[in-house]
């Protein structure tokens, strides 16, 4: 079974910001934005849909990162 580090609190991971250098903050998985009920949804299944067709074969969490200094927003993909 594959978890991401990060949805689970296992570990933290930091990122910067190529616009500005400052430490991007994780707003969590892409698809829990999708709709009310995508966080609810189950992980596997949301990966067929996310718009990146690796991420469920290749066992990766797409997480949303958002810059607080010049509010830009970078996914990146976060190894489970």
């Amino acid at each position: 079974m594959h978890i991401c580090p990060l949805c689970n609190g296992l570990r933290t991971i930091v990122f910067y910001c190529d616009q500005c250098g400052e430490k991007l903050k994780d707003e969590g998985k892409l698809t829990d934005y999708f709709d009310d009920y995508s966080p609810y949804m189950d992980a596997d299944m949301m990966k067929m849909v996310d718009g990146y067709a690796h991420t469920r074969k290749q066992h990766v969490c797409v997480h949303l990162f958002h810059c607080n200094n010049c509010d830009d927003d970078v996914v990146r993909f976060i190894q489970e």
